[in-house]
């Protein structure tokens, strides 16, 4: 039974463990978990420790985490404390850190001393010193008396701040309110139907905007969550198989693994429990939904579209077919509008390619520099989201690319995206990612950086055979081919093409 709530995160905990106190909600990959209502108490007791740290309401709270339970005890004691929290993905190192905490000038920032190897307990000490936080660091949160918390918070002020993934432009710093991020989990709850016996896992950051979208679904509909802090592609789907998922996902690397580990597995089903794969922050391979439907079973694999500005703007689903289910990122969730308009700034109708633009109930509440915000959105109040597509007449919203991922070639726009989408489906390709470098003549030229599959041999003559004999036209042929052990690609599972131009555009 999905529970309701009055559009505040922490009204959420408490409607979920009243209705299913003793459900266990929140369970890790070493066996420790928490009931529903273990984590409504655990969470006031964090609470009243931040109060007596010092955190007040009203504060903003950076933390930089794991996926772990300590972790999202912590997001519902924020959330009790009336705190805009910003979650920082725990991968993310001085640099990175340096430039959000900058922006969004937090009063605390949380952290572990060390996590992976990596000090960030130091790195907490310098931002403390350059920005004048406070930095609490420490393998456990502080806890204390609940009475002396004050009511819970109410309304709409802007409770989180995310960071974009910056994987082809510079990070931004986006606002949400409780109830524009929670909305986020409404396609999942529409489409996909979660259940209190399903069993979910994490092990991507859970202080990216999903982790928080797939925790509210849990709390709306009293299924468990499988916490992993971090993935191993051979350890970790072993853990998930014994703890009877019912669904995986969520990027490409992580689908790589689980088909690799039923293969190892041999025959028989090694996830016989899963409904259902949905895929997220990319695009999917366009054969990734019939080879996993063949190999590991349920619906096959979902996908999902949206962006940290407004997340989880469509999703796939147990009412679509194969061919929507492998070709299309789903149909827009409940109250979410999808407007298209071509480059040229044409309105455009059904099967017409254009830049997706999006009004709903998870748009953001505007960008923490505020001189963004004019830019975001077009003169209707749609946000531009930058992202090129086509939506068909059933609703079914396909992405071709990015309006900045766009090669232009002797004045023709090429859409990366739709080459990637060839490229994965080569036998010999394990992972690829296009880009335009520079070329003084055509002004871009289409580069294909390749990972191959083992035991196969990739060329620039071959791949150009390839895309003539799958109808490529010439114009969009990779005419420069980088092979790579692995193409680098950030928390999410998106290509890290900056990095990829820089490194190329340079030899």
């Amino acid at each position: 039974m999905n529970v309701a709530h009055d559009g505040t995160y922490w009204s959420l905990v408490e409607a979920r463990a009243a209705a299913t106190p003793d459900a266990v909600f929140l369970e890790d990959d070493r066996g420790a978990s928490l009931t529903f209502e273990e984590h409504r108490v655990r969470a006031e007791a964090v609470a009243a420790g931040l109060l007596t740290a010092g955190v007040r309401p009203g504060s903003v709270v950076s933390w930089q985490l794991p996926t772990t339970i300590d972790t999202v005890v912590l997001m519902a004691a924020l959330a009790r404390l009336g705190i805009t929290q910003n979650p920082v993905i725990p991968i993310l190192r001085a640099r990175e850190v340096r430039s959000i905490v900058g922006s969004c000038r937090p009063e605390f920032f949380i952290t572990r001393p060390v996590w992976r190897g990596f000090d960030h307990g130091g790195l907490a000490r310098e931002l403390a010193a350059e920005f004048g936080v406070v930095a609490l660091v420490g393998e456990s949160l502080p806890t204390g008396d609940p009475a002396s918390l004050g009511a819970p918070p109410v309304g709409d002020a802007v409770r989180w701040i995310f960071s974009t993934s910056g994987s082809t432009a510079a990070p931004k710093n986006v606002k949400h309110t409780d109830r524009s991020a929670m909305a986020a989990m409404n396609g999942w709850i529409e489409f996909i139907g979660p259940r209190p016996d399903d069993v979910h896992p994490i092990a991507f950051p859970i202080a990216h905007i999903g982790g928080l979208a797939m925790i509210a679904a849990a709390l709306t509909a009293g299924n468990r969550m499988l916490l992993f802090p971090a993935f191993d592609p051979v350890e970790s789907p072993r853990v998930m198989a014994a703890r009877g998922v019912t669904f995986l996902g969520s990027a490409l690397p992580f689908f790589v693994a689980f088909l690799a580990a039923q293969r190892a597995h041999g025959p028989e089903p090694l996830f016989p429990r899963v409904r259902a794969a949905v895929s997220g922050g990319a695009p999917k391979p366009p054969t990734l939904h019939a080879e996993f439907k063949r190999e590991i079973g349920g619906l096959g694999v979902a996908g999902s579209w949206g962006l940290t500005e407004f997340p989880c703007a469509t999703s796939g689903g147990f009412g679509d077919d194969d061919d929507q289910l492998a070709a299309t990122e789903g149909r827009a969730a409940a109250g979410v509008e999808i407007r298209v308009v071509s480059l040229a700034g044409v309105e455009c109708g059904p099967g017409e390619e254009g830049e997706l633009r999006l009004r709903g109930p998870q748009m953001f509440a505007g960008y923490v520099d505020e001189t963004l915000d004019a830019e975001a959105f077009d003169e209707l109040g749609f946000f531009r989201t930058g992202d090129l597509g086509i939506v068909a007449p059933t609703g079914h919203v396909t992405i071709t690319g990015r309006v900045k991922d766009i090669i232009i070639r002797n004045a023709e726009n090429i859409s990366a995206a739709e080459i990637e989408h060839l490229l994965f489906t080569h036998p010999g390709i394990a992972d690829a990612a296009v880009i335009g470098l520079p070329d003084p003549t055509t002004g871009e030229r289409v580069c294909a950086v390749v990972a191959p599959a083992d035991g196969h041999t990739i060329t620039l003559a071959g791949i150009a055979a390839f895309c003539a004999e799958h109808g490529l036209a010439r114009q969009k042929t990779p005419e420069r081919l980088e092979l790579v052990d692995a193409i680098d690609r950030n928390a999410m599972g998106k290509p890290e093409k900056a990095a990829l131009r820089r490194r190329y555009a340079e030899a």
